[in-house]
């Protein structure tokens, strides 16, 4: 419980703590970044991670000189094609066995089914779409190595979401973060974001949940 609230304090005072971040590791600050883009993509088993807000913040601080946003681009777009293409292969090798089983330690199942649920209504895109939706996202290439969608097929998509994904955040950050009402409200921004991210998974949830059953 501690862990999680801790993650919860980290991610609304977002820009504090990434400030702290720039201010102690200065130019490693970007790898720290690659890597928590690369890990929330790239293995299934950390779909909490901070995808939206952090690249959001990250172009924040972009504007205000602290970090380059061209550089950022392209780091942390290389860090989400990265990241899917290794969540695909895992899937790939090890998705059949943990599909055969019930309960997989550190794995959520139910997350696994609804991912393969989204998959089976929109297809190739869902790698697309997933990009946006917490959770969703992490899960998403790994369901596509479990299938049949072939590696050339997945990564025309992967490259397509990975682009188009940090660009919205990354920019949307630079260009509004500094506003002065985004300033005063960064806490408000970031959940706002949030919800954004995941209403997309409340509307399915509660068209499931009210859909009359069949007879």
């Amino acid at each position: 419980m501690e862990l999680i609230g801790n993650l919860i304090e980290f991610v609304l005072h977002l820009d504090k703590h990434l400030n702290v971040i720039i201010q102690t590791y200065g130019v490693w600050t970007y790898m720290l970044l690659f890597i928590v883009i690369f890990i929330e993509t790239g293995l299934v088993v950390t779909p909490f991670l901070p995808g939206d807000s952090l690249l959001f913040a990250a172009g924040t601080f972009a504007a205000l000189g602290s970090l380059n946003v061209g550089l950022l681009f392209v780091l942390l777009s290389g860090a989400a094609i990265a990241g899917d293409t290794a969540n695909y292969w895992i899937g790939h090798f090890v998705g059949p066995k943990v599909f055969s089983k019930e309960n997989v330690r550190f794995l959520n199942r139910e997350y696994l089914d609804r991912t393969h649920q989204f998959y089976e209504k929109h297809g190739g895109k869902t790698i697309i779409l997933a990009r946006f939706i917490p959770i969703i996202r992490t899960f998403a290439p790994f369901v596509a190595g479990i299938g049949k969608m072939t590696y050339w097929r997945f990564i025309s998509y992967n490259v397509v979401g990975g682009l188009v994904w940090p660009a919205i955040f990354l920019f949307g950050g630079y260009y509004f973060g500094n506003i002065p009402f985004v300033k005063r409200n960064f806490t408000i921004v970031i959940l706002a974001i949030i919800f954004i991210s995941v209403l997309p998974m409340i509307i399915e949830f509660l068209s499931h949940r009210l859909r009359p059953s069949p007879k």
